[in-house]
């Protein structure tokens, strides 16, 4: 890898004298840690509310007696506890969950906050963890991105539904020399056309 590297180099072109400030790559583990930290915040709002349960009912069924300024804290909660229902106590005192999505879900909402206007970005197989449906969201965002907000994307990918984005120059790297060839014509995306194309009758 270091030699390949090394023999690797890029030209900026005349209008831009330095890569875009805010660019980078975007890898796999980049999403899952993403995805990972939120599950670990979520796992311990969740620990909290059991905790915000417990202590509701506590405040509520309480013989608490308020008898100096040190028990100002606790008289707020029974007060708090006896004026609301569990629910409400909980929704008051905890923050919801930071989401209830998928996987998938996540994985997007990762894109979507971290590129931002006028950035090179490389990525590292972005369809990972990202369903049909997200990867068609994924391949609209991007062109959207390149097109009216001035990013420029270096993807690495086996995803049919991204390698079909408009203008997109593709690199075949299975060919040696490495090849320019449309998206139709890159082997992993023609197994998959035959593959459908004989199994064609069993979708009508």
């Amino acid at each position: 890898m270091d030699n390949y590297v090394e023999m690797c180099s890029y030209e900026l072109n005349e209008d831009c004298s330095r890569i875009p400030e805010g660019s980078r790559i975007i890898t796999s583990d980049d999403v899952f840690d993403f995805m990972l930290n939120l599950r670990a915040l979520n796992e311990g709002i969740d620990s909290k509310r059991e905790e915000l349960f417990e202590e509701y009912l506590d405040a509520k069924y309480s013989k608490f007696k308020f008898k100096s300024m040190e028990d100002y804290d606790q008289l707020k909660k029974v007060t708090q506890a006896r004026s609301k229902t569990q629910s409400s106590y909980v929704k008051n005192n905890l923050m919801g969950n930071v989401r209830e999505h998928s996987n998938g879900e996540s994985a997007f909402m990762y894109f979507t906050e971290t590129i931002k206007d006028n950035a090179l970005y490389l990525l590292d197989e972005p369809e990972n963890s990202l369903s049909i449906p997200r990867q068609l969201e994924l391949l609209k965002f991007l062109e959207d991105s390149a097109r009216f907000f001035g990013c420029q994307f270096v993807i690495s990918t086996h995803s049919p539904f991204l390698l079909s984005m408009k203008g997109a120059k593709i690199y075949d790297m299975d060919e040696n020399p490495v090849d320019i060839k449309k998206w139709t014509e890159l082997n992993n995306v023609r197994q998959m056309y035959e593959f459908f194309k004989k199994h064609e009758g069993e979708f009508d």
